[in-house]
């Protein structure tokens, strides 16, 4: 087993403990990547200015903030040197569909799994092949329906053709959910209840994309402080001192500014995506991998979910209430809910390796898993022996490129399984 480590750094186990500088120059030229790249040649310690946030989000990979997800640049690395066009990558927790997007780019065949199905609507809303003219139609259209129908002093010019009884306003007494009551402003509300209306309505083909709009959207519709968007604790319905633009900020109380901000931003990012997207395919399923039946594969790329730190369905609570999506976290493998003591953390070891078992059993002898995981609880080397996997290598990174209020450094281990 070769274990790489970036920089003089302390050991401890397989985690790092201090705050290490850099060493050497951070690793850019990613086309140059291949099967015959040393991984010991590569600085993957990327900084903000190394790897900014605008490239580390380009394209689809920012169609929907999303916590926990890795950065495609690393996946690209890796899906460079193991898997070639044509093979079939799985990732058995897909998240926000990193792994599916950077093998399309790379024509690599890609399949993904979830247990959130706000994850498998965002990834296929990532991996869909649209036609621009149509999208860009849509899009558009339901924006300016949502338009007319709340916005005071409005008035109809463009979808003349629309019954004006299907041109109203929501009610708020339309929705029954004591969440989006509590949450949103009644304007906000309005505005996106009507939003969503019109996609049921509608004879839309890209539903998926709209509803991600209509997600992003409420997500910064929320009544919250700026500061608290991926973690807040309670609706925020007076003024307050906002610790990030440093001043008196208001809670939000309309989200038709959010709707038409993203469903630019949306067409935009698509087009991007458009012009670099491959004919590879890209499959994606609503299940628990532990369940799941697996077709033959030729490797995995993932970055499972951490023990007792997200709740992924709770982070996107928001959209499960809006869109009514099934909600299983009673299935999430090492929720925040359960905690990280000795029986979570047990209990943890034992579903991924479940999930990885069932993945062995579909590959070739010989074929890579690459798991990304931040193990600051040494649980993967047991993972990896229950799996019954070789571990080939152990790449450990320095984190330190995040920014806004969730800023510290942190590390995270590359392991590199190969089946014997």
């Amino acid at each position: 087993m070769t274990e790489l480590w970036n920089g003089p750094q302390t050991r401890r186990g397989l985690g790092i403990t201090g705050n290490p500088d850099y060493d050497g120059v951070p690793f850019r030229d990613f086309a140059s990547v291949g099967p015959s790249t040393k991984l010991e040649d590569l600085n993957l310690n990327w900084r903000e200015r190394d790897l900014p946030e605008k490239e580390r989000t380009k394209h689809v990979h920012r169609l929907h903030p999303y916590l926990g997800k890795f950065v495609p640049q690393l996946v690209e690395v890796f899906l460079r040197k193991y898997f070639a066009p044509r093979q079939t990558v799985l990732d058995p927790f897909c998240g926000c569909g990193t792994t599916l997007v950077q093998a399309n780019e790379l024509a690599i065949n890609s399949i993904g799994y979830d247990i959130s199905a706000f994850n498998i609507l965002l990834t296929r809303a990532k991996i869909a092949a649209y036609n621009l003219d149509r999208v860009s139609r849509e899009v558009m259209e339901i924006l300016e329906r949502t338009r007319v129908t709340t916005q005071q002093g409005a008035f109809q010019l463009a979808f003349d053709t629309i019954p004006l009884a299907e041109l109203r306003a929501v009610s708020l007494s339309e929705t029954n959910s004591d969440y989006l009551q509590q949450w949103f402003a009644p304007q906000a509300l309005k505005e996106l209840l009507t939003y969503r209306r019109f996609i049921e309505a509608g004879d839309y083909e890209y539903q998926d994309l709209l509803k991600i709009i209509l997600s992003r959207s409420a997500r910064s519709a929320r009544l919250t402080t700026h500061f608290e968007l991926d973690f807040p604790k309670r609706p925020q319905t007076t003024p307050y001192y906002c610790h990030k633009h440093s001043r008196q900020c208001s809670p939000t109380t309309d989200a038709f500014k959010f709707l038409h901000r993203y469903s630019v931003d949306t067409l935009e990012r698509i087009r991007q995506f458009g012009a670099v997207r491959t004919k590879a395919t890209a499959a994606t399923e609503h299940v628990d991998s532990r369940r799941a039946n697996m077709p033959l594969i030729d490797g995995i790329i993932t970055s499972p979910p951490y023990v007792g730190l997200i709740d992924y369905h709770d982070q996107h609570a928001y959209a499960y209430h809006l869109l009514g999506l099934q909600d299983r976290r009673e299935d999430e493998i090492g929720p925040a809910t359960n905690g990280s003591g000795e029986k979570a953390k047990r209990e943890y070891q034992q579903a991924i390796a479940e999930v990885f078992g069932r993945a062995a059993a579909s590959m070739k002898p010989g074929a890579r898993m690459i798991v990304v995981a931040a193990d600051r609880h040494h649980l993967y080397p047991n993972i990896a022996r229950l799996v019954g996997v070789e571990t080939e290598t152990i790449i450990n990174r320095h984190v330190n490129r995040r920014t806004g209020r969730r800023s510290a450094d942190f590390f995270e281990s590359v392991f590199v399984w190969r089946k014997v």
